[in-house]
């Protein structure tokens, strides 16, 4: 997670907005934002657009954010957390959970089939999401992490944008964390491994925030300090799944190193053989010379 991808993920409240108007009503921004992904340009019902604005969010971060590193796609859970707060705020006849706005427009529909380009770990957003199996969790459990996800992002956001005034990330980091231990101690949480990846992937990114924040304390003093977690009962393979990545970094270039050090050798031989090639060329050159120049004097006299 970093500022920029939490700049798309707050930019969707704009279209899509998170609570309801002072008179109770709701209303779905209908505009540019997802219209293109609507069945000719028009979307009927909320939950079209829902699913379109899904579908951008998709194509946000796997197509049009270039730096978005393929390997991770713990997005796909921030996009999931974001559809199942809007489909609570949109209950319909057809679709009442993940399970069924699953079989409706990812599993019998086309769009999210589609091949992604330059994204080689994965066929498809149906491929993502297959892998992060989330879709039979209950969409009330899951919306709420959405309060969670928005404090976290307004961190990374308010602080990338002025990073010598994040006063306020304290306030929020402290919101952040009672939200956390919130949906730590729900019920839902015993056995639930796709709920506990959530709270592992909530946790590593505020982790990951809180680092970065208190490296910057040591330049502004006036800093008041981010509280920590409770990770008494994150899963005890968080850690290794945050690591993963690097691990395998760091194994590519072991495997790298040798590889490397064996064509500089090579470039070294090669450099070192042709100068001394040269050298000889040039030696056999000027004995060639001297012959001829003794020959010459020979002929003369």
């Amino acid at each position: 997670m970093n500022g920029q991808l939490c700049e798309i993920l707050l930019s969707v409240r704009n279209w899509f907005p998170d609570e309801f108007e002072n008179n109770g009503d709701y209303q779905i921004q209908d505009a540019h934002f997802f219209s293109e992904y609507c069945d000719n340009e028009k979307c009927e019902t909320d939950i079209d657009k829902i699913n379109a604005g899904c579908l951008r969010l998709f194509d946000e971060f796997f197509v049009n954010y270039h730096s978005f590193p393929n390997n991770n796609i713990n997005i796909v859970e921030y996009i999931t957390i974001w559809l199942s707060y809007m489909l609570t705020l949109h209950p319909h006849e057809e679709i009442n959970n993940l399970s069924e706005f699953y079989t409706k427009f990812i599993e019998n529909g086309d769009d999210y089939k589609k091949a992604i380009t330059g994204v080689t770990d994965y066929k498809s957003y149906k491929d993502l999401i297959d892998k992060k199996n989330m879709m039979n969790m209950d969409i009330k459990d899951i919306s709420k992490f959405y309060d969670a996800l928005i404090l976290l992002c307004k961190m990374y956001t308010e602080f990338d944008t002025d990073s010598s005034n994040c006063k306020n990330c304290s306030e929020k980091g402290d919101k952040f964390v009672k939200k956390y231990n919130e949906l730590n101690e729900n019920p839902s949480n015993a056995g639930s491994n796709s709920y506990n990846q959530l709270l592992c992937t909530l946790s590593t990114d505020y982790d990951n925030f809180k680092k970065y924040y208190d490296e910057k304390k040591v330049e502004y003093n006036d800093f008041p300090s981010l509280p920590a977690i409770d990770k008494t009962k994150i899963p005890a393979n968080c850690s290794e799944q945050s690591s993963k990545v690097t691990s395998s970094s760091s194994s590519i270039a072991n495997k790298l190193i040798p590889v490397l050090s064996i064509l500089v050798a090579i470039a070294i031989f090669l450099g070192i053989s042709y100068k001394y090639s040269l050298f000889d060329f040039r030696k056999r050159l000027q004995r060639l010379n001297l012959r001829i120049k003794q020959i010459k004097r020979k002929i003369n006299h």
